[in-house]
């Protein structure tokens, strides 16, 4: 509706009822005052690229109607010379998004992180990078990054380096989502390749513990030996877990979190849900554990198979139990060490790679023989039963390994 606005037009239009009606200065072009229940706003619009572009100015309590023309010509402008003063304010807010803001935007956008990857991020960056958090994305400098860097490397040098793998994710993610008014990143650089440049990441050296097949039957035998008491009721839910963990191969958050539902007692399998590499994953039971999960069951209280001591979730790391072990049988272990046992045990038995890729879950998606290879858990039973047997072997409870020689491990010993 044209209209010549007027101070006392302004304040006299009454507010709509419903929707808003559009009242367009006929002195000014491009100036007008939107109507709507509540407010009257006052706003500046004009084509660009055959599009409208409308810009808010100010409601007509906050701002006179002089003012108001005047921000108008100003947009009217600034869009004349083909910009978007929408895409300015954009950039003015991007400049000022805290760094605590992208690391949120950054989990919100990668939609498929795992819970403990996501806590992970945000412990990280709790701990070691808290005085950055609120301050502007865009103020954190190489030379900041670098003597961060420095500062935890004192305490934790591989602390250090997964702090700044971390942050220079976050950052990725912030060079490309925020931009300027014409498009461009606000970010010249991620201030990470500083570290880079300087050659200053620490050399990572990978663990390569594992339980020697010498120490497999006194840390069996510690292992069976945590009962239950009214001190620590859970034990048994433990000593099931760590056995679990050594016969399958499992990451302990895979082993944590399974739940009844993913236990096929009657077809001798279960299901990984929530992996690393977000496939399903899954493992024939061989006698052993369909005993040991049989057993388990038959005591289950909820619906995981590891409950913790209040049956409210699923068990965490048991480390109490683990030094309690390590204590009794003299061998030094952590969950993941377990693992690398399995994976040693499987590739000493000359289980064809195929085979020890399924039985591990790790993906085969470059390889492209493997992408004509049916995967059946049925064809994992067998390779599944000669581990089993091996360690049965070793911890005395079979008296003679059918499928290998005994000189297993001894080379990695």
């Amino acid at each position: 509706m044209l209209h010549k606005l007027t101070k006392s037009f302004v304040d006299k239009v009454s507010f709509e009822q419903s929707g808003q009606i559009f009242y367009r200065d006929s002195e000014l072009l491009g100036f007008g005052l939107r109507v709507g229940k509540s407010a009257k706003v006052y706003y500046a619009e004009a084509k660009l690229h055959g599009k409208t572009v409308r810009k808010s100015i100010a409601r007509h309590n906050v701002v006179s109607l002089d003012e108001a023309r005047s921000q108008a010509k100003s947009y009217l402008a600034e869009i004349s010379r083909g910009k978007n003063p929408h895409d300015e304010e954009k950039a003015r807010k991007a400049k000022l998004v805290t760094l605590s803001e992208v690391l949120e935007n950054y989990i919100e956008a990668r939609g498929n992180l795992q819970r403990s990857t996501i806590q992970d991020y945000r412990h990280t960056f709790d701990a070691y990078l808290h005085d950055w958090l609120k301050k502007p994305a865009i103020e954190i400098s190489k030379d900041m990054v670098e003597l961060k860097f420095r500062k935890i490397s004192q305490t934790s040098p591989s602390q250090a380096n997964k702090t700044m793998r971390n942050f220079r994710a976050v950052m990725n993610y912030a060079i490309m989502k925020y931009e300027d008014s014409n498009g461009d990143s606000i970010f010249r650089h991620n201030p990470v390749i500083r570290i880079t440049q300087l050659r200053a990441w620490h050399r990572a050296v990978r663990r390569d513990t594992l339980i020697k097949h010498y120490d497999l039957a006194p840390w069996y035998q510690a292992v069976m030996n945590l009962s239950n008491d009214s001190i620590a009721p859970n034990r048994e839910v433990v000593k099931d877990f760590l056995l679990l963990v050594l016969f399958t191969g499992l990451r302990r958050n895979e082993a944590a979190k399974l739940t009844w539902n993913r236990v096929d007692l009657k077809d001798k399998t279960i299901v990984i849900k929530d992996t690393k590499n977000h496939t399903d994953h899954i493992l024939p039971l061989t006698d052993f554990l369909h005993d040991l999960l049989t057993k388990r069951k038959a005591e289950a209280k909820t619906k995981y198979v590891f409950p913790n001591e209040t049956n409210t979730g699923y068990m965490t790391d048991p480390k109490k139990q683990i030094a309690n072990v390590i204590k009794e049988s003299g061998v030094n272990f952590s969950t993941h060490d377990l693992r690398r046992t399995f994976i040693t045990i499987a590739e000493s038995l000359d289980i064809s790679a195929y085979a020890l890729k399924r039985l591990l879950n790790h993906k085969m998606t470059n390889d492209v023989t493997a992408g004509y290879i049916i995967s059946d858990v049925e064809r994992l039973r067998v390779p599944m039963q000669k581990i089993t047997d091996y360690i049965l072997y070793k911890i005395g409870q079979k008296e003679k390994a059918d499928v290998i020689p005994i000189q297993m491990l001894q080379a990695s010993a």
